[in-house]
């Protein structure tokens, strides 16, 4: 066991292990530690997360991930792409309000791209980033349980227990990729939480015809809703009230399918199946800053947010990348000095952001059902689909971020 490295990363989730796969030809000794996946060892300890970018261990999940066509991009120079089993492309994203004027369609031929993204499930993706990152790093160490982070001037530590063992390292460069949970422990880093009092309940949905590569995004006064293509329906992204949602779980199919029509109405075709159903509470979370002495926070450890506009993944995996490209450009003897780490929030300040207001604003504006802002929706809904300079504008941004 080495007791230092020159980047450790806690937590080997997509962005743990994006920014590892990064880094896999640099040259640096990169450790990433998790509680699940990576190396073996005998009946490793599952880790619970928080959300699709902070769960760390190999266990079936249910939710699908929303992946723009940036991301795909990315994930195939991280040589993971064509290990991702079941993605469904996304060819256009058909966005409306309920009992309210006004649509808006965007198009991946319009937004100069081959498709505006991918619909896949986390286990799939996660299962392909293991399998690449423990092909191309020896240091990858599944069943540690980090029991403390420290960050100190000269170096990032963590202490952690493995095989029955407690182990120390140090590293120029201590990342955070555990969805936030080691933040109570880093001096000068604080977490905001911005409860939305919503849920998301996920499951899979047939209707009486085959999808078609659309996207829904449909707003209603008590939340936004998806249907995401995947395999030959799509999966449901449904935000209700705490309370609605509880009572929404205990529904047999039909009776759920039902409610599921009368809420979205009749732009899709008509719901006839409905898979296992899962739910999610629904807040904002964010650290401020996202790096202090010795140390960055990538992923849900800097920003968890709502899933409305599917950007919290794609936000979290441009971290990752952003943060590699920033350690390759710089000396091996400045990694984690404050120059870098300036260098790295300064790149990521307008997306991050960006996204965080965006996805805000639109959970605010959209989960009403004020006359005036119901009016003022469909007017820009409908000057939006009439602009196709803007629509081509908002497409790149989802797709590429605030850089787009």
């Amino acid at each position: 066991m080495l007791n230092h490295v020159d980047v450790l990363v806690v937590g080997g989730g997509p962005a743990g292990a994006a920014l590892a796969l990064g880094l896999k030809d640099s040259g640096l000794k990169v450790m990433v530690l998790e509680a699940g996946g990576g190396s073996p060892l005998p009946n490793p300890p599952p880790l619970a997360g928080e959300g699709a970018m902070d769960r760390s261990d190999a266990y079936p999940d249910p939710r699908a991930l929303a992946l723009s066509y940036g991301a795909k991009m990315l994930l195939q120079r991280l040589a993971v792409w064509d290990k991702v089993q079941g993605a469904t492309p996304i060819e256009k994203i058909h966005i409306s309000q309920r009992g309210g004027f006004g649509r808006a369609v965007l198009d991946a031929g319009e937004a100069g791209v081959k498709t505006l993204g991918y619909v896949v499930n986390y286990s799939a993706l996660g299962a392909a980033m293991q399998a690449t990152l423990h092909q191309n790093n020896p240091l990858h160490l599944g069943g540690a349980r980090v029991l403390e982070v420290k960050s100190t001037p000269g170096f990032g530590l963590a202490r952690f227990e493995r095989g029955g063992e407690e182990h120390e390292v140090t590293a120029s460069l201590l990342v955070l990729a555990d969805g936030g949970r080691s933040l109570g422990q880093v001096p000068g880093v604080s977490r905001h939480i911005v409860d939305y009092d919503q849920t998301a309940i996920i499951c899979h949905v047939m209707t009486d015809a085959p999808q078609r590569h659309i996207a829904y995004e449909r707003f209603t006064p008590k939340g936004p809703m998806a249907l995401l293509p995947s395999g030959e329906g799509y999966d449901l992204v449904w935000t209700a009230r705490p309370d609605e949602a509880a009572s929404l779980l205990l529904l047999d199919d039909p009776g759920f399918l039902q409610q599921l029509s009368e809420r979205f109405g009749s732009r899709a075709d008509a719901f006839v199946q409905a898979g296992k159903r899962s739910a999610f509470p629904l807040s904002l979370k964010y650290a401020r800053p996202v790096t202090a002495q010795r140390l960055a926070l990538i992923g849900n450890a800097a920003q968890a947010m709502h899933p409305v506009a599917g950007q919290g993944f794609n936000l979290g995996l441009r971290d990752a990348w952003e943060l590699a490209e920033t350690i390759l450009k710089t000396p091996r003897a400045e990694l984690g000095g404050s120059a870098m780490l300036a260098q790295y929030r300064d790149r990521r300040r307008s997306d991050t952001s960006g996204a965080i207001l965006f996805t805000d604003l639109l959970v605010r504006a959209f989960s009403n059902d004020y006359h005036g802002l119901r009016i003022a929706r469909g007017a820009g809904l409908a000057l939006l689909d009439s602009l196709p300079f803007a629509k081509k504008w908002v497409a790149r941004k989802m797709i590429f971020g605030a850089k787009g």
